[in-house]
């Protein structure tokens, strides 16, 4: 058949129709960054991802990631998804365990990911590609509540409060005191303009999280909204997560060593979603981290384009 091969995969789960759908399209001979934006388009997910061959040939392949409506320097979900459809083209079926390392080249420079395939999961791991910036915001706690429909009580816990951070794509972190602030959240667009400030192309995405949990093994739950035109949720956010380790790096002042954390994310849209981050503190500084997660295949086909 002819054609442009394409896959889309779960991501952040190990569980079809759960997690965060990615089209990935392999065959990209001929298509500018325009054709690729109207296929994004087209699919209509989060993200799709077009594989080119690497510019470096020390690496394992170049990959621009679209959202329906721009090209992203970065992105989480992608990455993890993308690196496990790789190894899959190069070993195939497999009847034990088989590690690989994929080197995906993206606007905001190489990602280093490690993989493990087994007969039945996959499972992708990414060194963050930059550590988290903290950008300098004075917060308003009452018109935060506002834009999310919430009370200002609500808004914080412990010592945690509202802050932008920037791993590769800036996020307005928002913590609330538990799930049934979490739950009831909705954006207020027109409220949220005062709050979420515009960085680059776009106004701010919201992550909001808390401690209290759905899972008893998970130690945060979040959420994910778009929040300028057009306002909607993710279900898994990998950029976001990466931008979360500095705010958990500065509030929580993990001791020296290996910090091992699980963010559950997408209850609330009936997508569960498993986010594995680790943090590495050295001297008391984040020195490193990365972000890992699970992904199943769910279709696959031809784009007759």
């Amino acid at each position: 058949m002819d054609g442009r091969r394409y896959e889309v995969y779960d991501v952040f789960t190990d569980k079809v129709l759960a997690g965060n759908p990615l089209a990935i399209v392999h065959d990209t001979d001929g298509l500018d960054g325009t054709a690729m934006q109207r296929i994004a388009r087209e699919f209509n997910l989060s993200e799709t991802v077009f594989i080119l061959p690497a510019r470096n040939p020390a690496h394992t392949a170049w990959a621009r990631i679209f959202t329906p409506d721009y090209e992203m320097p970065f992105a989480g979900h992608p990455t993890v998804g993308t690196a496990i459809a790789l190894a899959h083209d190069r070993f195939g079926d497999i009847s034990g365990t088989q590690d690989a390392l994929i080197i995906l080249e993206e606007q905001v420079g190489p990602v280093r990911c490690g993989v493990r395939l087994s007969a039945d999961s996959a499972f992708a791991e990414f060194d963050l590609p930059k550590l988290p910036q903290e950008v300098p915001y004075k917060y308003d706690r009452i018109a935060i509540a506002s834009a999310l429909r919430l009370e200002p009580k609500e808004i914080g816990f412990e010592n945690h409060v509202p802050s932008i951070w920037d791993a590769g794509v800036p996020f307005l972190l928002v913590p609330v005191h538990g799930l049934k602030a979490a739950e009831r959240i909705v954006v207020n667009q027109i409220a949220m303009k005062d709050v979420a400030p515009t960085i680059g192309h776009r106004q701010l995405p919201v992550y909001a999280y808390c401690r209290e949990t759905v899972l008893h093994d998970s130690h945060f739950h979040a959420r994910m909204f778009v929040s300028d035109e057009g306002t909607y949720e993710d279900p898994a956010t990998g950029s976001a997560t990466a931008a979360f380790a500095g705010a958990i790096h500065a509030f929580d002042e993990p001791l020296d060593g290996v910090v091992r954390l699980s963010i559950e994310q997408g209850y609330e849209m009936g997508r569960p979603s498993r986010l594995q981050l680790e943090l590495d503190i050295a001297d008391h500084k984040l020195a490193g981290g990365r972000i890992g997660g699970s992904a199943v295949k769910v279709a696959e086909g031809r784009l007759l384009v």
